[in-house]
């Protein structure tokens, strides 16, 4: 199987057509036809289907797709390597962080970063978990940051940072913002961000534990900005790592609902994919986490 023939079908799969992978690879549209049927041929599979606006890509294509994706990633990773083993300083690192490493390491993992690889393109997407775990199985990303489900596949292997604390946190002046336990918040909605793939595991142990009904989960959503706005101008609540609270930018625009009850909160981890290493840009980035973490970690202690 040759490398032009994977790139070819990438190209069709990504575009849904012929006509446009071959604009996109500036090749004619025969030459690209040609290695879509030897490559079905060779594999010994339709691939694709037609469908009224294009092509269309079968179960198997589905699954083919995945693992030449894969070989895509592990080849530009492989250039990247070599090339910054022999001192080069640009390439690509693709990462996905929750909000907790957003606002409590990016800011001083950054600067230093772009100080020794000033070149290297950084690509990162704000979510949690789910959001990131195909892009980890299928190459797209090196690594996630965040808080994780207490499994993974085992092709990806979870790396603790530190433990975390969470609160809930309301708009300011919140209607509820003397309430002391969860029992007070049992009428109000709640936002949630779901670590796992389910959206009710986040907030409905924690109220069950208590013998209280399930909480009214009005939203879930992913980005930091989604989650500032709808707080800032609703009565919804969110329950969010402490850092939310510690952020200078954030300072005056949410209230914590202090209540007695212990809030569950996931340790922060990296998770990337097992037996297989990262460029040395991408390895440069985690062990500047793992340096912030500590530290923070250790101030935390010595605060106690």
């Amino acid at each position: 199987m040759k490398l032009n023939t994977l790139r070819d079908f990438l190209a069709v799969a990504e575009r849904g057509g012929v006509r446009a992978a071959a604009r996109h690879l500036g090749l004619a549209q025969p030459a690209i036809t040609r290695s879509i049927h030897e490559l079905e041929k060779e594999l010994g599979v339709a691939l694709f289907e037609r469908h009224t606006k294009g092509l269309r890509l079968t179960p198997t294509g589905e699954v083919f797709l995945r693992r030449a994706s894969a070989i895509r990633h592990e080849i530009e990773r492989a250039r990247d390597e070599i090339e910054q083993m022999r001192g080069a300083t640009h390439g690509r690192v693709a990462l996905c962080m929750s909000t907790a490493p957003h606002l409590g390491l990016f800011a001083d993992v950054l600067k230093p970063f772009r100080a020794r690889y000033p070149d290297t393109h950084l690509e990162i997407i704000d979510g949690v978990y789910p959001l990131a775990e195909a892009s980890l199985l299928d190459g797209a990303l090196d690594f996630y940051i965040g808080p994780v489900p207490a499994r993974v596949p085992g092709e990806l292997q979870s790396e603790k940072l530190f433990d975390n604390t969470r609160v809930i946190l309301g708009r300011k002046d919140h209607p509820l913002a003397q309430a002391r336990s969860l029992r007070d918040l049992v009428g109000a909605e709640w936002i949630t961000t779901s670590i796992t793939h389910k959206a009710e595991e986040e907030l409905g142990p924690l109220f069950e534990k208590h013998g209280l009904p399930a909480p009214r989960l009005a939203m879930k959503a992913q980005s930091a900005l989604t989650f500032l706005t709808a707080l800032v101008n609703s009565d919804l609540l969110m329950m969010l790592p402490i850092q939310w609270l510690q952020h200078p930018l954030l300072h005056g625009v949410l209230q914590e609902i202090k209540v007695r009850e212990a809030l569950p909160a996931p340790p922060i981890c990296i998770v990337r994919r097992t037996g297989l290493p990262l460029t040395p840009a991408a390895e440069h980035y985690c062990t500047l986490v793992r340096r912030v973490s500590a530290r923070l970690a250790a101030k935390a202690g010595s605060g106690r």
